[in-house]
This record gives structure tokens, sequence and C-alpha cells, in this order.
């Protein structure tokens, strides 16, 4: 179910081929049982709150089995009871016959696909200097983000061809495809328990103290997970090195402000994401056209990191950001006139184009965000700052997700898109008067 590059991979990183197979089936997941859910009977509220649980169900999960990891200096077993455990909330999913159950099923996946989140970085670092780190975690980063990628793609396919050849309706072709994902998930396994390098040499605590020097550094860490917005994996590591109090008392009110604006825009994001499935469906959209708008707005994530990354090296970074979010502040309810407004050739057509667009703006957040915290952040609370950041991202999102579903059901997707592109931009004031000079926050930083 993965899309991987053409070349193959080396001998101690196959294993993570195993890993990005029960990663497609995550992200294929991510979307079908949303509207799984929706055939059998949701609204936008409770798929607002799917997306709400399985953003807050990621933390705990997170936080349990990395203590468990750090006692037993074990790392493969955590990767086999995520994969394990995937395929069977994946196969339990598929038996939902309620809503009910499906947001009890897709709670219990995300819990337990934090069991190996927190140990996936201790893995790809072994044997290697520190130096090497972040490139060993672009490595992780490549693997998980054509996981997910090809889960979508394959799931657009599914969906396409699946009514046609195999004569099955919107249910029927949902729950096999949640079926084969939970076997990709088996399967993927197997291939880690077969693959999975030599025992441990670097333990969760030299891993929490090398990684937060490398933070205060350049804010590099976390980029393992970077397609993946509220991914577990970042709330574990920002938790275990957040001091509040410390943070509170060291930190300037630019890079307070900041951490405000940064919550609110995430709020914002995850009122338009939380209720979309269901807006897309209602709005006229096939199950496969669904499919290849989120592909879209992946593969443009995916495209542009590297090029944006470039570009915050050239340019000031809280401009390229504020330019996002105020092309995401204008898109989120242009998605919901355009679904009522056009013909339905002339929606997807619009609507390919917005989500593609959507996909560059997170590359563009997603990079300019850890600099503009690393830029604001006096250098001794800089790993808090961007643990800070993170955690606050993640409770955004779960906040959202819930919102945007509420208002989507009482008042409308129109209203429910508009409040998203609302919120962000008033996220966008914040964070131009918060960073007011980013340059000034980088000195700040060095004092």
């Amino acid at each position: 179910m993965s899309i991987l590059p053409s070349s193959p991979p080396s001998r101690r990183d196959r294993w993570l081929v195993g890993w990005a197979l029960g990663y497609a089936a995550v992200g294929a997941s991510s979307l079908v049982v949303p509207l799984y859910a929706i055939e059998l009977g949701a609204n936008a509220l409770f798929v607002g709150l799917i997306a709400a649980t399985a953003a807050f169900a990621g933390a705990p999960g997170a936080i349990i089995w990395g203590r468990l990891a750090a006692r037993s200096n074990r790392r493969r077993p955590f990767v086999l009871v995520a994969l394990g455990a995937t395929a069977g909330a994946l196969f339990v999913v598929s038996r939902a016959n309620s809503p009910a159950a499906v947001l009890v099923a897709n709670t219990l996946l995300w819990f337990v696909v934090a069991a190996a989140a927190p140990v996936l970085n201790l893995i790809v670092v072994e044997g290697v200097h520190p130096d090497q780190w972040d490139r060993r975690f672009g490595v992780l980063n490549h693997y998980q983000g054509y996981g997910w990628l090809g889960g979508l793609v394959v799931g657009a396919v599914w969906s396409a061809v699946a009514p046609r050849v195999f004569a099955l309706d919107a249910l029927g072709v949902q729950r096999w495809f949640l079926l084969v994902s939970a076997v990709a998930a088996a399967v993927g396994a197997l291939i880690v328990r077969v693959w999975y390098p030599d025992r441990p040499t670097v333990s969760s605590r030299r891993f929490a103290r090398i990684s937060a020097g490398i933070r205060r550094q350049s804010g590099l860490i976390g980029r393992s997970v970077r397609a993946v917005p509220y991914g577990p994996s970042r709330l574990y590591w920002a938790l275990q090195e957040l001091d509040v109090a410390d943070l509170r008392a060291r930190a300037s009110p630019s890079l307070l402000s900041y951490l405000a604006a940064a919550t609110l825009f995430f709020v914002g994001f995850s009122v338009f994401f939380g209720p979309l499935p269901a807006y897309l469906i209602s709005a006229g959209r096939t199950a496969d056209e669904v499919f290849v708008l989120f592909v879209l707005s992946s593969l443009g994530s995916a495209v542009s990191y590297a090029r944006v990354g470039a570009l915050a090296a050239t340019y000031d970074s809280r401009r390229l950001q504020a330019g996002a979010l105020a092309t995401r502040g204008l898109a989120f309810p242009l998605v919901a006139v355009v679904g009522t407004s056009l013909t339905a050739v002339a929606a997807l057509l619009v609507l390919g184009g917005t989500f593609l667009v959507i996909g560059v703006t997170w590359a563009v957040i997603a990079v300019t965000t850890t600099g503009i915290v690393t830029r604001l952040a006096p250098e001794r609370i800089r790993g808090e700052a961007l643990g800070a950041y993170t955690a606050l991202a993640s409770l955004g999102g779960g906040v959202g997700s819930a919102l945007g579903g509420v208002v989507a059901t009482e008042l409308g997707y129109v209203t429910a898109f508009a409040l998203a592109g609302g919120i962000v931009l008033t996220a966008l004031v914040v964070v131009w008067s918060s960073g007011e000079n980013v340059v000034q926050g980088q000195l700040a930083s060095s004092d």
C-alpha cells in the first residue's frame, strides 16, 4: 500500500519498509474512517468528534508507551505492538455498524499507533553520531511521508475501481479497504520482525539530552513527523522537555504572543479539516474524488518542503508565514462557496487547485514556525519553547476539530469554514505583531 522511492533501502533501514506499509494503512484510514462513519449515518458534528478524539488519543498513548520503552530499553516490541494493534483496530473498525463504534475503534487505533512513536526517533539514530541525526530523521520522514501519501493514493484508486469491478456499494468499498489496510499493517509487522536492526545502543535519556541540544541550536528535531501535523511522536518528546514555569518566567512577550497565535491558527486549521469529509460528501463529491483532493493536498506539501526551506533561509520567515496564513484564511471559506455554487466538474477542478495550494501553505507553515520560535526564544529556553509549540498545536487540533463539527452542524458548513478562515486571519494579525521583528528575536536569543 506504500509508494516508496525507486532506490532500494540500505540493510539497516529496510525494516522501515514495514513501518511505511503500516503508515500507509494509517494514512488511508485517516480519511476512510470519517467517510465510513458518514455512510453509517454520522453527521458533521460526529465527524469532527472523530477527528478530535484521534488528535487527543495519541498523547496518553505516547506518554504511557514511551515510559515503558524507557524502562525496558527495548524498541522492537513497541513497533510490533503498534503495527499489530493497528491491524487489529482497523479490523474492528471494518466490523463496526454504528458511528459510535467507529469513533471508539478509531480512538483505539490512534492510541496504539502512539506505541511506536516515541521510540522511532531512537531507533533511526542507533550507532550514528549526533551531527548526523537530522539526516536520519529525514530518512524516517521519507518513509513515513511516502507511506502516508501512498495509502491515500491507493485509497483513491480503490474507491474509483472497486464499485465498477466488484459491484460493491459505498459501505462495502470502505469495509474491504479497511480489511486490506489491516492486512497491510500485519504484513508490515512481519517485515519489521524479520528485518529490525540490532539491540539498542542509545538510551532514551541520552537521546532526550542530545536532542535538546540540537533543538536549542537549530530546531531541527521533529522533522521526522512533519508530514503529520499532530503526530504523537512530536507531542511525546515535546512534553518530555517542557518546563512550563521556566518558559513563562523566561520567555519574552513576543514569544508568548507568537505561541498564542500558533495555538489559534491550529484551532482554525482543524475547524476546517474536522468536518471537511462530511462537507465534501454532502456537496456531491464521491469517495474517490475526496481521496484525490486529499492526495493533492499531501502532494502539495511533499513537493514544497525543500523549496520552502531554501526560501526560509533567504527571506523573512514571518513574511512567508503571513502569506501562507492569509492564503489559508481565504481558501477555507472558498472551499465552501465553490462546492455549493459551481457545476460538479467546475467545482472539482477549482477544489483540486485549492487543495493543492492548501498543501503548499502547510509546508510553508511547518517549516517557518519552527524557525520563528527558534529565533524568538532565548537559547536557554529554546527546547521548552519548541516543546510548547508542539503541545499547543496538538491541543489546538483537537479543540478545533470538535468546534468545527459543532458549528457545521448547528450553523452550516459555510459558517464553519468562514469561522475557520476568520480564526486563521486573526492569528495572522497576532503573528505579525508578535514577530514585530524576527531579527530582533534572533538577537535576543543570543543574549
